[in-house]
């Protein structure tokens, strides 16, 4: 199980990182939108802060994966991201729910797998 959380970290660490990376430095061309997706889409880019503050986040949190260093609030930080990017590609674009949902799974494992690390927050 342990090599299992190890793969599992490390696959969401660099998949986060080249999702970050790919945004800042526009490695690759922006996807096409269309209808409500596009309407969602221009709202966060001119949101200015909301899209850029994600991607830090995500940025940061691969790292941590990836280095295996501060997994646990990685966890957290981007359980949220997660969480919404699950529910974009649920409502707005279902073509890339596949990915969306191994990432959300993914990240729900390595909490379980984290789990006494989280003990003291739900205890008195």
């Amino acid at each position: 199980m342990k090599i299992a959380t190890i793969i599992v970290r490390v696959l969401i660490g660099l998949l986060l990182l080249f999702a970050s990376i790919s945004y800042f430095f526009h490695l690759a061309p922006e996807p096409e939108t269309t209808g409500n997706f596009k309407a969602f889409n221009v709202g966060l880019v001119a949101s200015t802060y909301l899209l850029p503050l994600a991607k830090s986040i995500e940025l940061l949190c691969g790292i941590a994966f990836v280095t295996g260093r501060y997994v646990t609030l990685a966890n957290i930080l981007i359980l949220p991201i997660t969480v919404n990017i699950l529910f974009i590609n649920y409502f707005l674009a279902p073509e890339g729910l596949p990915i969306a949902v191994v990432l959300f799974l993914a990240n729900l494992f390595l909490i379980y797998r984290y789990w006494n690390n989280y003990k003291s927050v739900f205890t008195r």
